[in-house]
């Protein structure tokens, strides 16, 4: 968490000269974050580095969500060559420690983010986004396959993985509900609280340059099956009702097969970031990714899912192996 060399000359050239820069975070990606500290201000400095990232998506995305009225920060300079990025700094107040210190207060700030998408899905998609669609969703299940199986020496039936994935996801690609602009990592720790703002405006959204034009039920099961954090059962069924109540749209049995799938990719996508990353701390969420997945694969509509896991996955190969 060094500043770049040659981030002093970018904050130098747009008026922050005096600023300190402090390490802030990381990520599961190659962007780093600091925070830029003048007087009586600050922002949020994003080190992008190329080739490896682009920030060109994170600016056009957040131009498109304030554009909707969402909160998203404000571009205050920008170094596209070198990668860097100013941006509007939303404080240190995050949804995921808020609500771990306040659980009582757990349905109220999931009935705003519930109310952020009802909001975002009832505006046009993005125009120019990926799809994200039944080839993708089944291209990014095989990272379990391809990654988690080889990690703990397991033999599976690879093309009868993907086979019984399509059976499950292929009715949720044909369901007809309108397609939206899915934020993709909406969880917890990508959600701060924003002083001084109310309603949808107060969450203050992050890491969303990834995003893709996809099924209205994919961010919601990302944020209320969180790899982060517990949702307790009562807020999750209570917002999947305010959200079908919202739309008027029926995303159940969307909901679950996508929860199963993101879950699925996530298992082994906290493989790679371990075997090829280095990034080891992403094996402490296993246990729970699995807790989730096993309560996805109880419905119906994932059987022939469920059925290749019993066949090819033993218990001693899921969450007890992590813990």
């Amino acid at each position: 968490m060094i500043p770049p060399a040659h981030a002093p000359a970018f904050l130098t050239a747009h008026g922050w000269g005096d600023a300190q820069i402090l390490p802030l975070a990381g990520d599961a990606s190659f962007r780093r974050y600091f925070r830029v500290i003048g007087k009586g201000r600050q922002a949020v400095l994003m080190d992008a580095p190329p080739p490896h990232e682009d920030p060109r998506p994170f600016i056009a995305i957040a131009e498109y969500l304030c554009a909707q009225g969402l909160n998203a920060p404000t571009i205050l300079a920008r170094d596209l060559e070198r990668g860097l990025l100013l941006i509007e700094d939303f404080g240190d107040v995050r949804l995921r420690e808020t609500v771990d210190d306040a659980p009582q207060a757990e349905a109220d700030y999931y009935a705003g983010v519930t109310d952020l998408l009802v909001h975002l899905h009832a505006r046009p998609a993005m125009a120019g986004l990926p799809v994200h669609g039944l080839e993708q969703w089944l291209d990014e299940v095989m990272l379990f396959t391809d990654w988690y199986c080889p990690a703990l020496d397991i033999e599976v039936d690879r093309d009868g993985f993907r086979a019984a994935w399509e059976r499950a996801l292929a009715p949720v690609e044909a369901d007809g509900l309108p397609r939206v602009t899915v934020l993709r990592d909406f969880h917890a720790e990508n959600i701060m609280l924003v002083r001084g703002k109310d309603g949808i405006a107060h969450y203050g959204l992050l890491d969303f340059q990834d995003a893709l034009i996809g099924h209205p039920a994919y961010d919601l099961a990302s944020v209320l099956e969180d790899a982060r954090r517990d949702v307790s059962p009562a807020v999750e069924t209570a917002m999947l009702a305010r959200y079908r109540e919202a739309t008027g749209q029926d995303i159940d049995a969307a909901y679950w097969a996508l929860a199963a799938q993101r879950n699925t990719r996530i298992l082994g996508v906290f493989v790679r970031l371990w075997k090829r990353d280095g990034k080891a701390g992403y094996r402490r969420f296993q246990p729970r990714m699995w807790g989730l997945l096993e309560r996805d694969l109880a419905h119906p509509a994932l059987a022939p899912v469920r059925a290749w896991f019993d066949a090819n996955v033993p218990l001693s190969k899921r969450a007890e192996a992590w813990t």
